[in-house]
């Protein structure tokens, strides 16, 4: 822990959201500066009342620093006006951590793939009795960590809204994974967006590696507008690697996870890990919930269910590797997103639009593949297993939504428990 000349250290703070991140904020710091709390939600107020504002005393005070939350939305937020008056003083809990540790890290941000490829890396390096930590936008917050020594490797998943307001964050090893348009309602431009995640890596020193997808035409003009001080490793993910014929596990049959792979595999060549144990180690990869976890498999039927994808961009991943697809959308569009996958390449595909949104993913989808809608899942089932009934090649059920979960769900986990419960309760009730 660095103790000289930290900027946080007995200084006046407000801590803004008070969610998982805004919490382990506060109890990291309470007892190193002078705390104040502040949420939209007036039950959350509530928890911690002795160390919360109102809103009119907020206004009246001069803080040293305001530490934001990543859901906090500087458009829509009730300290809105505040905000933008004291930009200067906004940090996040990023900020806190580096200010307090000079701990190794790798920081995977892109707009696909993050948390898969974080889990991936954490295996391999704990499996490599390295003391890592998984944190950030996929496990803990980056502050709840304990027992840190010199040794601990911290690995990051970071969105572009934690990356958005961080000043003084760094990390040793960045890596953009790809960028498609995605939460242009909350960064107001793909421009904002690009800008978010590329603060990676403006941020890092000279010494540092930076790991960019070589192929992405985003990144590649990002990086021809400006002279990096840091060494940047371009991945070509379209190669074919060697070791890909030593991989027996089906997880990484699909092209996006593959991509995942191939960056966990530059790194841990950067790191010097053993090859052996990493093979091992990823051939025993399970993948996680909801992101294209195959929940039923038998010779002719196979059910992918992948809910945290929420754009067309995340779902052609998965459907590039993919034959005789009943494929499953439903949920919120995404503005600006398209659909790159040509009409020969849909050809062995169907899609099954349920929801509210229907009209605007049948105007990206329809010139490409045959396109049914219905009012719910159950019906959209009921249709699909009637179809596959009367054809006996293998078919794949791919529940890959394309859109934003917040139309009937929390979150995309909600959406996929419910998705598995729905289809468990359908398989039993065909037996």
């Amino acid at each position: 822990m660095n103790k000289i000349n930290n900027i946080f250290l007995k200084k006046k703070i407000l801590i803004y959201g008070l969610g998982k991140s805004g919490i382990s904020t506060y109890n990291f710091l309470r007892q190193k500066a002078k705390v104040n709390l502040f949420d939209d939600n007036p039950q959350n107020n509530l928890r911690f009342d002795k160390k919360n504002l109102s809103f009119t005393k907020i206004l009246k005070c001069d803080f040293d620093f305001i530490i934001i939350s990543p859901g906090i939305d500087f458009s829509k937020c009730k300290l809105s006006k505040y905000l933008k008056q004291n930009s200067s003083k906004i940090y996040t809990d990023f900020d806190v951590f580096f200010s307090f540790f000079s701990n190794d890290s790798v920081t995977i941000t892109g707009t696909n793939g993050k948390s898969t490829t974080a889990k991936i890396l954490y295996d391999v390096l704990r499996d490599q009795k390295k003391d890592s930590r998984l944190v950030g936008n996929i496990g803990n917050p980056i502050l709840s960590e304990k027992k840190i020594t010199k040794k601990t490797f911290f690995i990051i998943e970071a969105s572009s809204y934690q990356l958005e307001y961080s000043k003084i964050f760094k990390s040793k090893y960045s890596v953009i994974l790809n960028i498609t348009p995605d939460h242009i309602e909350r960064h107001k431009s793909f421009k904002n967006y690009i800008e978010a995640k590329f603060r990676l890596l403006d941020s890092q020193a000279r010494k540092s590696l930076a790991f960019v997808k070589k192929n992405d035409p985003v990144i590649a003009k990002k990086l021809r507008s400006k002279k990096y001080k840091q060494k940047i490793i371009k991945v070509d993910t379209s190669l074919q690697y060697s070791i890909f014929k030593k991989i027996t596990n089906n997880y990484f049959m699909s092209s996006g996870n593959r991509e995942n792979l191939i960056f966990v595999l530059k790194i841990c060549q950067i790191l010097k890990l053993n090859e052996e144990k990493i093979l091992r180690k990823i051939n025993k990869f399970k993948g996680l919930k909801y992101r294209q976890q195959i929940i039923f498999y038998n010779n002719n039927l196979t059910i992918i269910n992948d809910s945290k994808s929420t754009s067309l961009a995340s779902s052609e991943n998965l459907l590039k590797n993919l034959k005789n697809v009943y494929w499953i959308l439903c949920g919120i569009p995404k503005k600006k997103d398209k659909f790159n996958l040509t009409k020969f390449q849909c050809k062995n595909f169907k899609g099954y639009i349920f929801g509210k949104h229907q009209i605007e993913f049948t105007k990206n989808l329809k010139k490409k593949l045959t396109i049914k809608k219905f009012k719910n899942l159950k019906e959209t089932l009921n249709q699909i297993f009637f179809e596959i009934k009367y054809n006996k090649r293998k078919n794949t059920i791919l529940f890959s939504p394309a859109g934003a979960s917040f139309d009937n769900f929390k979150n995309f986990e909600d959406r996929g428990l419910y998705f598995n419960q729905t289809i468990k309760k359908y398989l039993n009730d065909k037996r």
